[in-house]
């Protein structure tokens, strides 16, 4: 649980190196906590939509609206801590944090998003650097484990 939290702990570090489980972690907490609020809006919003018009089918409006307010207040939260993670993530794999920002410009570009998307799916899936690079000591080093708790 404590790497999946990491990255709020470390909210607007953009300096040093991730490894893949802190990032990877990260992600699946992500997922979760959407699903989880998804869940619960649309049963919320199909208990309200039901009583108030007695019909089912206005759930989708409803749904939308909640699904809408309660993930978007969710994705500003955490905006900056995923940034920042990416870009640590990078700088273990001892690339530039400005390579983001290029992913996000061409993820606008039809067809070119789709592979930068994937692109840089594989970065991050891929190893850190073994050992120190020009970006920080290398987080799997047993000796900085102490730092990151």
């Amino acid at each position: 649980m404590n790497w999946m939290i990491l990255p709020l702990k470390r909210y607007a570090e953009f300096t040093g190196r991730s490894r893949r489980k802190e990032y990877w972690m990260f992600v699946l907490l992500n997922v979760i906590v959407v699903v989880v609020l998804s869940f619960i809006a649309g049963i919320v919003g199909t208990g309200i939509n039901t009583v108030a018009n007695g019909d089912p089918t206005s759930v989708l409006g409803f749904f939308t609206g909640g699904v809408g307010l309660l993930l978007g207040l969710y994705f500003l939260a955490i905006l900056i801590p995923s940034i920042a993670v990416s870009v640590r993530r990078l700088h273990d794999r001892n690339m530039s944090g400005w390579w983001y920002l290029g992913f996000v410009v061409l993820s606008l570009v039809p067809f070119v998003g789709f592979i930068a998307s994937i692109a840089m799916l594989v970065i991050f899936a891929l190893p850190g650097t073994d050992g120190p690079n020009r970006y920080g000591p290398d987080p799997k080093d047993p000796s900085q484990v102490e730092a990151f708790t």
